[in-house]
């Protein structure tokens, strides 16, 4: 992974990431960012959070650590968390070490991060490892369309996005979360099968 390249790439997009989620947001992902966060409780990381968009979304009571590798990102997320009133203890750092014990958490919420994360099947086997048994795992992601023309579309696009912003349409993360033992309880597609979104349950 070249590190330094991903965070200065994520540092300068920091400055206008909401505008152009936020568009995505309203016409594709819906209320995806609620639906998310409202299967987390207890002791919370969430993997890439960004400039904290997720932050108005968690139920109360929650116990929310955020880890991304972009200070640029951070700083807006705690400028967002002080406007909201909410504790949430920040860190920088990388999916692919996550610099927490195992069985740290209770459960662990990665939205729209493992398309640019470098090594998303390194993130995944990490976010596994900090869970506590009985534990949930979050995700929502653009992953790979169910629909053969739009796989070709996104296949096209890759050849641009992954050089350039290291983004990426083809992946699929579930076959990963059940090939780590973990139950899916639930586990959601639309949009053509690009949008997925699930909940999968560490054995105890």
């Amino acid at each position: 992974m070249d590190r330094p390249r991903w965070q200065n790439y994520w540092d300068r997009k920091s400055a206008t990431y909401d505008r152009e989620i936020g568009v995505l947001d309203r016409k594709v992902f819906g209320d995806s960012r609620a639906w998310a966060c409202s299967q987390a409780g207890g002791e919370v990381l969430e993997v890439a959070v960004g400039t904290g968009l997720n932050l108005p979304h968690y139920p109360a009571g929650a116990v929310v650590t955020g880890l991304d590798l972009s200070e640029g990102m951070l700083d807006l997320a705690r400028a967002r968390a002080a406007d909201l009133g909410v504790s949430v203890t920040l860190r920088q750092g990388t999916a692919h070490a996550l610099p927490f014990a195992d069985a740290s958490f209770d459960a662990v919420v990665c939205t729209l991060g493992l398309c640019a994360i470098p090594d998303h099947a390194t993130a995944l086997a990490e976010m596994v490892r900090v869970l506590r048994p009985g534990g949930r795992l979050i995700l929502l992601d653009h992953v790979a369309s169910t629909s053969r023309l739009a796989r070709g579309v996104q296949w096209l696009l890759e050849r641009i996005t992954v050089p350039m912003a290291g983004e990426h349409f083809l992946r699929r993360p579930f076959p990963l979360v059940e090939g780590h033992g973990l139950v899916v309880e639930r586990h959601e597609r639309f949009k053509l099968g690009v949008v997925e979104r699930l909940v999968a349950v560490k054995p105890s």
